[in-house]
């Protein structure tokens, strides 16, 4: 059945009572709508028994202020409407709630601190589609899965109560509050009881990922040899291997805690560890003493070990590419944004938060050392990659993604590698546009939304 968006009117309650809405009489004719009869409104989980009155040379709809609470809706919502006649229902929605990690009540402006911009720019985005979207926090997270306490706009940011959502997306950036048991049973709960989706639904760590994507012959070309980082044979088989190998902290991010190991002449070896002001080095007489001062390291944090490439660089800094890859309206995978990430001047790793610096890939290989016949074709590559391994990672992790950062490398001979992929990439990385233009990356949130709750 099709979707119409209508404006929501909001009626005092001595105009219109709480079992009665008012739709326009075109609409009601044209889906045959039944009249003054018993049918149900529903909105994420919320459902009421309501009465339809239709109005000539109307076309929004009327409801009354005690069903917009128990809803949660704003005044001056924007909704789609669906009649679903065999079960005689009308659906209003999408309704999306967004889950994040932490708010600030006492801030009005900045309820949301960082990523106050990007919630607001999902607002106008939901606004523009007719889908109502809320934020919460694992705090709002009460007894009963059906209701929670979350902010909305209109007029500013408020709270409301509002009912579960058709769709979930969760924006937790922290491991911790993404297993509290209280989150993951209203996971589990809006899941199997409303039906609600619930995306990028986890964490993924490097040697989950590697070990998936190992299993896929297709995707091996991408995979630079990877293990998790067990013992002192592990290393020692690697260093024999390769010049250079990388422990990175397989739950780790923004390039924390990386140790790159290269052998030096005389059989010594060097370590540089990526650390916030800078780049730690480090030399050792033998690979048994570097490997005796990792033993610490390694009883708090589990490290994968992996292949070291030889990038490109521009400016003798090596270069690597984040590619940005979302479901869309029809729930495929689609490349929305694929940047290029420079390392800082005192650092090996790229993120921008070790003093990284961004640029077009165009920009970044015009710059590099690449012959000019691979030149060319390196950004269609870059693409094909970046889709062939979101498809391997639906295929072969059991969660449920609409978007991933997949951040992939380009090596001397033009070789495309897999460096990591990240289910909650950082929404701080692009500035949001102003004067309320809206990103396609966050317009893909919303499309792969709608698609998701069937509006």
């Amino acid at each position: 059945m099709p979707s119409k968006k209508l404006k929501i009117q909001i009626m005092s309650p001595n105009l219109l009572e709480n079992d009665y809405l008012v739709l326009g009489e075109q609409l009601v004719r044209q889906w045959k709508i039944p009249v003054h009869h018993q049918m149900q409104i529903v909105f994420g989980s919320f459902r009421q028994s309501v009465r339809v009155v239709p109005l000539a040379k109307y076309d929004g709809m009327r409801i009354s202020q005690e069903l917009a609470d128990k809803m949660g809706l704003m005044p001056r919502s924007s909704l789609r409407l669906t009649y679903r006649s065999h079960s005689t229902t009308l659906q209003l929605g999408p309704l999306v709630g967004v889950l994040i990690s932490k708010d600030y009540p006492d801030s009005a402006e900045r309820p949301f601190g960082p990523i106050t911009l990007f919630c607001k720019e999902l607002v106008n985005a939901c606004q523009r589609q007719g889908v109502y979207v809320y934020f919460f926090t694992p705090n709002h997270i009460g007894s009963n899965s059906s209701r929670l306490s979350a902010w909305v706009y209109g007029d500013g940011w408020k709270k409301a109560q509002v009912p579960a959502a058709d769709v979930f997306y969760n924006r937790l950036t922290s491991r911790k509050l993404e297993n509290k048991p209280s989150v993951q049973h209203f996971l589990k709960e809006v899941k199997s009881r409303y039906g609600s989706h619930f995306f990028n639904e986890k964490f993924l760590d490097k040697t989950e990922v590697f070990d998936a994507l190992q299993r896929d012959a297709s995707l091996s070309r991408y995979l630079p040899e990877s293990h998790l980082f067990r013992n002192f044979l592990t290393l020692k088989t690697m260093c024999a291997k390769h010049p250079v190998v990388f422990l990175k902290p397989i739950r780790g991010s923004l390039g924390k805690g990386i140790i790159r190991i290269s052998k030096l002449d005389g059989g010594s070896y060097q370590t540089l560890t990526a650390q916030v002001g800078g780049t730690r080095r480090q030399v050792y007489p033998s690979l048994a003493k570097l490997f005796s001062s990792l033993a610490g390291k390694m009883k708090t944090t589990r490290y994968q070990i992996q292949q070291g490439l030889t990038l490109i660089e521009t400016d003798r800094r090596p270069v690597d590419f984040r590619a940005l890859v979302q479901k869309n309206q029809t729930g495929k995978w689609n490349v929305t944004s694929i940047v290029a990430r420079t390392a800082g001047s005192q650092h090996f790793v790229s993120n921008l938060a070790r003093g990284g610096s961004l640029s077009t890939v165009k920009e970044a290989v015009a710059r590099s050392a690449l012959p000019a016949g691979i030149k060319s074709k390196v950004p269609v590559r870059l693409r094909k990659a970046a889709l062939d391994i979101a498809e391997g990672v639906d295929h072969h992790i059991p969660a449920h993604f609409g978007e991933l950062g997949i951040d992939l490398a380009l090596d001397t001979s033009g070789r495309i590698w897999l460096i990591e992929v990240n289910s909650k990439p950082s929404k701080n990385d692009n500035t949001p546009i102003g004067g309320g233009k809206i990103r396609p990356s966050v317009k893909q949130v919303v499309e792969y939304a709608s698609y998701l709750s069937g509006f």
